[in-house]
């Protein structure tokens, strides 16, 4: 908590646009789970688009095609058959382009709608916290405040 508050502290100084200020928010950000969250919320619709789909269907056709022309030995190192498998499909471009489409459907449709106004809030409230920071003592006598308060009342009563 200590290098959160020192890092909001130093925060306030620098100037929007600052690579600094950017990566106090985007450690902010991490912390709050944001990127977990992004992730898992996309991860979730990937396989239900068509992009995904017939990327996949590429794949599938390209590794058997591939296989197809390999001849088999027991002792074939496999190790190479793999490797050589994974320069060909990174090289056909096929994982680029699809990949790029799996975005367009999956990621774009939430930037706007779903991930902005998380990323604002969050961003707002890292801005805020600070000159809270800055301007309040410490929260801890608010805390021990309730409890006498709550067991004040009990004695008080006939």
């Amino acid at each position: 908590m200590a290098e959160g508050s020192c890092s909001s502290a130093s925060a306030a100084n620098l100037p929007p646009g600052d690579p600094q200020l950017i990566a106090l928010i985007v450690e902010h950000l991490k912390n709050r789970g944001l990127f977990d969250e992004f992730r898992r919320d996309c991860l979730a619709d990937v396989d239900t688009k068509p992009a995904f789909q017939n990327l996949r269907q590429k794949v599938d056709n390209f590794v058997s095609t591939h296989l197809s022309t390999q001849d088999w030995n027991p002792s074939i190192n496999k190790n190479q058959v793999r490797n050589g498998l994974r320069q060909s499909v990174v090289q056909s471009g096929m994982l680029e382009s699809g990949v790029d489409r799996i975005i367009t459907q999956v990621v774009d449709p939430k930037l706007n709608h779903t991930f902005r106004p998380h990323i604002e809030t969050a961003i707002h409230d890292f801005l805020s916290g600070e000159r809270r920071e800055e301007n309040t003592p410490n929260p801890t006598p608010v805390e021990t405040e309730q409890p006498e308060a709550a067991t004040t009342p009990g004695p008080k009563t006939p």
